[in-house]
C-alpha cells in the first residue's frame, strides 16, 4: 500500500492548512475558538477532525464543491473522504430544499456568517435528517481574499 493512501485526511499538509483556514475564519467571524488552539497544525487538524459535532466546507467557486468534512460529518452523510470531497454541495440538500440552502449561504457570505440556521439535508443513503442551530461563515486566506464557507453543528435528527 503506497503511504499517502494510508493516511488519514487530517496528516496531509492540505488539510493541515485548510484546518488552519477554517480555525481562523471562525475566530475571525465569530471572535471566538471553534476548538481549542494548541498552535501545533498537526494535533489542530486531528481535533477538528476527531470533535463530536460536524464541521464541513466548500470551495468558493459558483457551484461550489465540498472539500472538507469532519469524521462526524462523514459517518452522518454516510461518505467516504474521498466520496465527500468533490461534491457538488448543493447535493447535500434535497431538490426542493436548495433554493432556500442558496439564499442562506448568501447570507452568511454577505454577513460574514449566520448562526441558528435550520434546514433538511439527506445522505448519501436517502436518509434524510434536520439539522439545527447551525452556524455558516466564510472562509479567508491569510491575506483576506475569501475561499468558500463552512458550517458546523451540533444538533440534528432523521426524519425517517
Amino acid at each position: 500500500m503506497d503511504a499517502a493512501m494510508s493516511l488519514q485526511p487530517w496528516q496531509t499538509p492540505e488539510i493541515q492548512a485548510w484546518t488552519q483556514i477554517l480555525l481562523d475564519s471562525y475566530e475571525q467571524c465569530l471572535g471566538r475558538s471553534l476548538i481549542p488552539r494548541s498552535g501545533d497544525r498537526l494535533q489542530e487538524a486531528e481535533a477538528l477532525f476527531n470533535v463530536p459535532f460536524v464541521v464541513v466546507s466548500h470551495n468558493g467557486a459558483a457551484d461550489p464543491l465540498l472539500n472538507y468534512g469532519n469524521q462526524t460529518a462523514l459517518d452522518l452523510w454516510e461518505l467516504e473522504w474521498s466520496q465527500f470531497c468533490g461534491l457538488p454541495s448543493r447535493l447535500t440538500a434535497e431538490p426542493d430544499e436548495r433554493e432556500t440552502r442558496s439564499q442562506m449561504l448568501s447570507d452568511a457570505l454577505a454577513k460574514g456568517y449566520i448562526n441558528n440556521y435550520s434546514g433538511v439535508r439527506i445522505s448519501s443513503q436517502g436518509r434524510r435528517f434536520r439539522i439545527d442551530r447551525a452556524i455558516i461563515w466564510t472562509l479567508c486566506q491569510p491575506d483576506g481574499q475569501a475561499c468558500g464557507q463552512a458550517a458546523t453543528f451540533t444538533d440534528w435528527y432523521f426524519l425517517d
